[in-house]
């Protein structure tokens, strides 16, 4: 299983529009395959934080996600409202349990 978290800041005033260029591609995101999941967070002690978790089945299904539509899209629009570069952290993992 390969996990991203991406983190990034916009100026206040533009959070909500980058939070609504990544609510309008998640359900794409999600119906990729491979994808376990995909979530984003807006920070709630900083008001221009914002972060994407992501689960993917294996490292190829995360290589297709970086080449589809939805992610250069996404960056069309959200990487112009970014105040300092992107951080993206990149795991390998393996599944222990889900516990319910």
């Amino acid at each position: 299983m390969l996990i991203a978290i991406l983190d990034f800041r916009t100026a206040p005033a533009d959070r909500a529009a980058a939070l609504a260029q990544l609510d309008a591609e998640s359900s794409a995101v999600r119906a990729m395959a491979g994808n376990v999941a995909f979530r984003v967070y807006a920070s709630r002690e900083d008001a221009s934080a914002i972060a994407v978790v992501h689960e993917w089945d294996d490292e190829q299904s995360f290589a297709r996600y970086l080449a589809s539509d939805a992610f250069t899209r996404s960056g069309e629009v959200i990487r112009p409202l970014m105040t300092a570069p992107p951080v993206s952290r990149r795991f390998h993992a393996e599944l222990r349990e889900t516990v319910a």
